[in-house]
């Protein structure tokens, strides 16, 4: 399994591990370099007067020059009492004069006496300068000058980690020291990512929780949709408790949203249902009439051929109605018919449709009725679509209104005084208790009831969606000794 594809936890644990390896490596590192500065500073300042003590033996020089002999003598008695150090005579341009070397021992037959200057003019310890034994590692001395008849005659320079003791130190650092570093680096090692492994255990819980929450919703599990994830409280911070939160609004959204599509496409079901019962019903009876004057012309009389023309005509003109709105529905729907929004007053708008119907309602012996309040403001809308709107209403009312029935449009104006309220009522049946919750967002048509009901068809429908599309909406009203009252505003 590759790396990044390895879990969240898997990857986060395996990169603190190596971090706190590193980190441990480099915590050692630094200790052991502490350690040693810190040894090199205590054996220096241990040993500082050390050279001063040996210049002060007035056998070193003799006659003016340097005592061979005495040097080697005395060399040679205090690196038997101390094997750690190593003992020189430098003269003042720093070259060796005298000291106690086996032969082949001595490497370097000078010593820089910068570093040697820097140790008796008092600088901060440690202080290294050169071995003439060694490799060319700096390693801590004492020093100190050596005069002869009140002038400087060289220095008294002693290595205080001479060859021996290194040797020494490096077969005890990789035995014992190195050892115990690397035990106890292991120890912090392993007790960090313990430590580590279980707070991105804990860490990464609520993450885990979520990933499988999501899983879950994607893979359609009713469960982790309904209950997508215990969030946290409100009062929770961190940023996996905000995506905790986040997520179960969206699930939230998503699972309205889901039933709102669910919603309409019943709706589409049902409509699809009832269109094809209503194309049905008069497609039936035309094709009916229309075979019978095919089969029976020469035998029928003119009187009733011409009956049975008139009813086809008239099933003819519901089926086109019927088309024809259901186009103008789907046109509306799909947004390809947009308001184009004028100035106008709808009080005249108004007058202009009554004229519209003022034969259909004398015919029904109707009272077409104005309750216009004064002073009303204009309104902006599409004027066709208004007109449309009222259009049906009216329509409607007139439908499902008896004989002698009114039918009253009242204009008034609105409370903030920026926009017109419309009423149409009628004094028909009403609209049945369980059409009622469904009148605008169902077809209910009325070749599917018996006479005396109210429907809507697909009229109410295309009322609503272009009320919505002027940001209002038609709403049922329930007035006492009136059939169907229809409300809504215009701005």
């Amino acid at each position: 399994m590759s790396f990044w594809r390895a879990s969240l936890s898997l990857r986060l644990s395996v990169v603190f591990a190596v971090l706190l390896l590193v980190c441990s490596g480099v915590s050692a590192w630094l200790q052991v370099k502490a350690n040693g500065r810190h040894e090199q500073e205590v054996t220096q300042r241990l040993s500082l007067g050390l050279a001063a003590h040996i210049a002060g033996d007035t056998a070193l020089m003799q006659g003016g020059g340097v005592n061979a002999d005495a040097v080697r003598g005395l060399f040679d008695k205090l690196m038997a009492v101390n094997p750690s150090v190593e003992v020189y005579l430098l003269g003042a341009d720093g070259v060796i004069r005298a000291q106690a070397a086996p032969p082949g021992h001595l490497r370097h037959e000078r010593v820089d006496l910068a570093p040697v200057r820097l140790l008796l003019a008092g600088a901060p310890l440690p202080i290294l300068g050169d071995d003439p034994r060694g490799d060319g590692t700096p390693k801590v001395f004492s020093a100190a000058p050596l005069k002869v008849d009140g002038r400087d005659a060289g220095y008294v320079y002693v290595v205080l980690s001479g060859e021996d003791r290194e040797a020494l130190s490096a077969n005890l650092s990789v035995d014992g020291v190195l050892r115990t570093t690397l035990w106890s680096m292991a120890l912090v090692v392993l007790l960090g990512l313990l430590a580590g492994l279980a707070a991105f255990y804990w860490i990464t819980r609520p993450l885990r929780q979520l990933t499988d929450a999501m899983r879950g919703f994607d893979a359609g599990n009713a469960a982790a949709q309904a209950h997508p994830l215990a969030v946290p409280s409100t009062h929770a911070t961190g940023d996996i408790a905000a995506l905790g939160r986040t997520f179960q609004m969206m699930t939230e959204r998503i699972a309205e949203q889901w039933r709102e599509l669910n919603a309409r496409d019943q709706q589409r079901r049902e409509l699809f249902a009832n269109i094809s019962h209503d194309l049905r019903t008069p497609l039936t009876s035309l094709h009916g009439y229309l075979e019978t004057l095919l089969l029976k012309s020469e035998t029928l009389a003119p009187a009733d051929r011409r009956r049975y023309l008139e009813i086809a005509l008239g099933q003819s003109r519901k089926v086109g109605r019927l088309a024809q709105e259901l186009f103008e529905l789907a046109r509306l729907e799909y947004g390809v018919v947009k308001p184009e929004k004028e100035c106008f007053a709808l009080a005249d708008l108004v007058q202009d449709v009554f004229q519209k119907f003022e034969l259909a309602a004398e015919a029904r012996s109707q009272r077409l009725t104005a309750d216009i309040a004064t002073d009303l403001p204009v309104v902006t809308a599409d004027l066709g679509m208004i007109e449309r709107v009222l259009t049906n209403l009216l329509d409607n009312a007139i439908r499902h209104t008896p004989e002698g029935g009114e039918i009253v449009v009242k204009l008034a104006q609105q409370n903030d005084g920026e926009g017109v309220s419309v009423e149409i009522s009628d004094t028909g049946p009403g609209i049945p208790s369980e059409l009622q919750p469904v009148l605008f967002t169902r077809p209910a048509f009325s070749s599917t009831t018996s006479p005396g009901d109210r429907s809507g068809g697909l009229g109410l429908m295309i009322v609503r969606r272009i009320l919505q599309l002027h940001d209002s909406d038609i709403r049922l009203l329930s007035q006492q000794g009136k059939g169907a009252v229809f409300a809504f505003q215009l701005g």
